[in-house]
């Protein structure tokens, strides 16, 4: 996945504010890419909404 790449969050790792939460099922585009606890990288997911949140590689996929 690149930095543009359209997505789509289909699961959550951990428990997250309903806020987020309201974001399982979304398609989103990827902004930027950041470091987690030091064992992964997070990618930053713009909404249509324009709200942003970061999430871990394996709780979004790329859409065609």
């Amino acid at each position: 996945m690149d930095i543009g790449t359209k997505v789509k969050v289909f699961r959550l790792r951990d428990r997250v504010s309903g806020e987020i939460a309201s974001k399982l099922g979304k398609v989103g585009t990827i902004r930027e890419f950041k470091m987690t606890d030091g064992s992964g990288v997070g990618a930053i997911v713009e909404f249509e909404d324009k709200s942003a949140t970061w999430f871990f590689e394996d709780e979004i996929k790329p859409i065609q």
